[in-house]
């Protein structure tokens, strides 16, 4: 039931059944393209099923409809930006500038309910028409739909925004949407995209959810949108850009003559009039800062500090609320992330036998309380993570690649290594040492590092760098490095700043990073981003492990082109065995709740989104009014 998480993967912090009529493979013909068939213009449109919420609703169940407006939101942030346009892949863009569906500046031309499955309400488009066959769809545009300068949205937007993000943009927009083959407009506010292929029944909803960019301001006055800028951007959203001090603070202002305001899909949201982000250098200053009230939230994604560090003056310790909330959001993959393009990490018996020095369960022991859950799937928290052996049905995807795949998927469950928690993993390094033997590393230097001697004579030193921006997760590290120095590996930790980390991640220049690559109920284009071959040199992409596998590539295709709930959920499971056996990461760990520590000046609707807290959208301030009682 999650959303796409398709931004860049969230690194570790402290941030859908398909049908289909035809064979996906065949070519959208002309004159099929304009042919209205069965199909009819929906306010709403699920992946599968129905909308949960009628026509004529009024509000969805996890806000407070009765919110009062007003006050200020202060959140948080590590590091710094430099940009405020979150589209391209230079700069870093500053904190709540969505870059994909709706948001505080941009509006999409449909947007997600964040509680149900993958299902999408009309925003700027006021109704979604799609062939029967999924070869083309058609976004009809609210007439009261306009800009914070008051000029009306239109279709030449919608095309305009289309052609940009996916010839300038992150390379993610041109693999997410890419099997749209044009786009044609119907007057001012009728647009159609016509697709490539049948049958992708996921490609209308994630065009809906393409955030609509204004024509007419990024074409004027020499704006270049390639390039960083600081230019607080015209948008449609429920609010502006106000006070901007790159690498400080960025202030976002209520517009009280958004359009949006009365649609039912928004009733309840957007209820602060400000919404600040404040900057801090590290986790730690973050903190001391929050127990001083200079913000209002902290989702607290360090078990120690939760348990430790929340300590305040009794006058105002019944003022700090810490709860913490069970959760249904698919978990993704937070792992040690292994760049394959490195020589030193390109052996499938090297990246194995590094995973054994890494002890969850001590570790979990010592700097966690025991908190966390070892993750062992790329779909943690969803049934589309595979378990056991392969069933018949996953077979079918499987059997065609024999000797293509690792022979392991057919005969043994995979499982990550584990120990017993005292720290005495002696047996896990020694499977570990015979995997390096096997891979060559039969050698040592003068520094007691494991080399091999490759054919041009040229030693291959065992040694590489774990790279991230945050001190925070040194205690977790140091142990893994020494379990590596025991068996002949050399590793470091390298903490540079968030931009430094975020530019060599764009470039591929590492050999480890700690991320999150962040997964969705209803996996499907995206996944050409994560692991496809055409992306794996594309700089800016999240292909992070480089992955050149034609194997890969058309278990991807064959995502992509599910033709059922069932028929994806075992296709997801397939591809993910695969990369499991190919130990392309080291998983590390997961928790199944959030933890919430705020000031009871916000306060938030009584059911919360399964999926997302959405704390800016949906809480509001106790000191706007005194009417927060639910319908």
């Amino acid at each position: 039931m999650y959303r796409k998480t398709l931004s860049m993967a969230v690194l570790l912090l402290g941030c859908i059944s398909i049908t289909s009529s035809t064979h996906a493979n065949e070519t959208v013909e002309t004159s099929e393209v304009t042919a209205p068939e069965k199909a009819q213009p929906q306010y709403a449109i699920a992946l599968h099923g129905s909308p949960k919420y009628p026509a004529d609703f009024t509000h969805v169940d996890y806000v407070n409809p009765n919110a009062p407006k007003g006050g200020t939101l202060r959140l948080s942030e590590t590091g710094t930006y430099d940009s405020l346009n979150p589209f391209i892949v230079k700069g870093v863009p500053a904190a709540g500038l969505n870059y994909l569906r709706s948001g505080y500046i941009y509006e999409s031309l449909m947007q997600n309910a964040w509680d149900e499955p993958f299902t999408l309400y009309g925003v700027i488009a006021e109704s979604i028409t799609v062939a029967p066959d999924k070869s083309w769809v058609t976004f009809k545009i609210r007439d009261e739909a306009k800009w914070h300068d008051g000029k009306p949205i239109t279709s030449d937007d919608v095309k305009w925004s289309f052609e940009t993000l996916t010839e300038k943009g992150q390379p993610f927009f041109k693999a997410y949407w890419h099997d749209v083959a044009s786009i044609t407009t119907d007057g001012p506010k009728s647009v159609t995209f016509n697709f490539s292929i049948k049958g992708n029944a996921e490609l209308p909803l994630i065009i809906a959810e393409m955030s609509i960019l204004p024509k007419h301001y990024w074409t004027s006055e020499g704006r270049d949108f390639s390039q960083t800028s600081l230019e607080p951007p015209l948008g449609s959203g429920p609010y502006k850009i106000g006070k901007v001090e790159p690498g400080q603070s960025i202030e976002y202002v209520r517009n009280s003559d958004w359009w949006g305001k009365d649609l039912p899909f928004f009733k309840g949201m957007y209820n602060f009039d400000r919404v600040v982000f404040d900057y801090y250098k590290d986790e730690n200053v973050k903190h001391e800062a929050f127990l001083a009230g200079n913000f209002d939230i902290k989702i607290e994604s360090t078990a120690k500090t939760w348990h430790e560090e929340y300590k305040v003056p009794e006058k105002r310790a019944k003022s700090l609320v810490k709860e913490e909330v069970v959760h249904a959001r698919p978990q993704g993959m937070t792992a040690f992330i292994m760049n394959i393009r490195r020589s030193v990490l390109d052996d499938v018996k090297v990246r194995e036998a590094i995973g054994y020095a890494y002890d969850f369960e001590w570790s979990n022991k010592q700097f966690a309380y025991g908190d966390y859950v070892r993750t062992d799937s790329y779909f943690e928290n969803s049934e589309l993570a595979s378990s056991g052996l392969p069933s018949a049905e996953e077979l079918e995807i499987l059997t065609p690649h024999k000797g293509q795949i690792p022979e392991e998927i057919f005969t043994q469950e995979f499982k990550v290594p584990v120990t017993d928690g005292s720290g005495n993993i002696r047996n896990n390094l020694r499977s570990a040492i015979q995997l390096l033997e096997a891979a060559g590393y039969r050698e040592f230097n003068e520094d007691k590092i494991r080399f091999k001697t490759l054919e041009d004579g040229s030693k291959q030193v065992l040694e590489f760098e774990i790279l991230h921006y945050s001190q925070v997760y040194e205690r977790w590290i140091l142990p893994f490095i020494k379990n590596l120095e025991r068996i002949g590996v050399k590793a470091k930790f390298r903490v540079v700043d968030p931009a430094q980390f975020q530019n060599r991640v764009n470039d591929f220049d590492y050999d480890m990073i700690i991320a999150n690559i962040g997964q969705s109920d209803s996996p499907g284009n995206e996944q050409r981003e994560f692991w496809h071959s055409e992306k794996a040199d594309v700089k800016g992409s999240r292909n992070y492990i480089g992955i050149k596998d034609p194997v890969i590539d058309a278990m991807i295709d064959g995502i992509i082109k599910a033709e059922s709930r069932e028929d994806l959920v075992r296709k997801s499971r397939a591809l993910e065995r695969v990369l499991l056996w190919n130990y392309y990461v080291i998983p590390m760990w997961h928790y199944p709740k959030w933890r919430l520590a705020y000031w009871d000046k916000i306060q938030r609707p009584e059911t919360l989104s399964h999926i997302s807290p959405m704390i800016s959208s949906t809480w509001w301030s106790s000191e706007a009014g005194n009417s927060n009682s639910a319908e």
